[in-house]
């Protein structure tokens, strides 16, 4: 490129090479080579602050777009996460709930806004790994619209029943519901959901019969346990640990394929009844296909990093979450490996949700 700079400036005797000026009156007749090099290199100068500006990432503030309304377990990660990433960045970032669609109003919303790592989405990992199961028709191509980032944790979920059912362990409640089939309630956040999937490869495992209620989510099925109204939840930890203090609910499992370290002293449902059973739902990243190779490794080593802050790790602990902080390629293992894990299950229980 310098080189042919400096043709350009060859004596107004000789024809210039194409892309040069052609009127000779606007070329220097005389110029000398030391001109000419401090000229290249005051051109080249002029560029680095643009170049190093265009590599500087982020350089405004980043949007986590979450497919969920305030307060539920994504959006509590995300949060955290938030925080986690404008303190690294000195950049706000900032969260941007959009539920409906079972994901496609926050698929829309990301596809729209472009794909240079300004704008990301933190779920639960289901509009990957069950949705293109259970639903005939999505509004996004799980496949081709979106690339991994990290796995930012999982968070199990507990076998949680009422003190009118007379069981204290495991194995005591799966005899309670084989002895009163089709007598045992249990709530979910809504069909198709990680709750209900759990429930029903639970009761077709063990071969009993129990009857699912979906509410409009946990927010709402969580009271009705409480209340009687359902005999058995999933749930979070965080959103029934005050009834588990007060015996106003029992804990009997849990669904990850390891014991929570904040319930230590509570059982997996692999361990005790359904070897291999992990159904403990995991939040992660993703980010717009097309995102720079360079941004999404920057996005997944800065994430990662951030959420395994001890600080920020004590934090999302506290909120039922185990974290992980994963790469880009060990998130895309996991999601082929839990999209076909939840693919077999569906047609094996037969679930449709439209």
């Amino acid at each position: 490129m310098l080189s042919r700079f400096l043709s350009c400036f060859a004596p107004a005797s000789s024809a210039p090479p194409a892309g040069c000026l052609r009127d000779v009156s606007l070329r220097p007749r005389r110029f000398g080579r030391a001109d000419l090099l401090r000229a290249a290199l005051a051109a080249m100068t002029l560029t680095l602050p643009a170049f190093a500006a265009a590599q500087a990432f982020p350089s405004k503030p980043v949007k986590l777009v979450v497919p969920y309304p305030a307060g539920g377990f994504p959006d509590t990660v995300a949060r955290v996460l938030a925080k986690a990433l404008t303190e690294k960045w000195n950049q706000q970032v900032i969260i941007d709930n959009r539920p409906g669609g079972n994901g496609a109003v926050a698929a829309q919303t990301i596809k729209s806004a472009g794909s240079d790592g300004y704008t990301l989405l933190v779920t639960d990992g289901s509009m990957f790994t069950i949705n293109p199961a259970l639903y005939s028709k999505l509004e996004y191509d799980h496949k081709k619209d979106f690339v991994p980032v990290s796995a930012l944790g999982k968070a199990p979920l507990f076998v949680t029943i009422h003190p009118s059912v007379p069981a204290n362990t495991l194995a005591e409640f799966i005899a309670y519901v084989k002895a009163n089939p089709g007598k045992v309630n249990y709530g979910t956040s809504g069909i198709g959901s990680t709750h209900h999937l759990t429930g029903e490869s639970f009761s077709a495992a063990l071969g009993i019969n129990m009857v699912h209620v979906p509410f409009k989510g946990m927010g709402q099925a969580t009271p009705a346990l409480v209340g009687g109204q359902v005999q058995m939840i999933f749930s979070a930890l965080p959103a029934i640990a005050g009834f588990v203090k007060d015996n106003r609910v029992k804990l009997l499992a849990q669904n990850s394929n390891k014991r929570f370290s904040q319930a230590p002293n509570i059982p997996t449902i692999a361990e005790t009844a359904i070897p291999g059973f992990d159904f403990a739902p995991t939040t992660i990243v993703m980010a717009p296909s097309g995102t720079p190779p360079t941004v999404l490794k920057q996005l997944s080593t800065d994430i990662a990093t951030a959420i395994r802050t001890p600080a920020v790790a004590e934090t999302l602990l506290n909120s039922g979450v185990e974290v992980i902080g994963s790469s880009s390629d060990e998130l895309a293992k996991v999601l082929a490996e839990e999209a076909e894990r939840f693919a077999k299950i569906i047609k094996t229980i037969n679930i449709k949700a439209d």
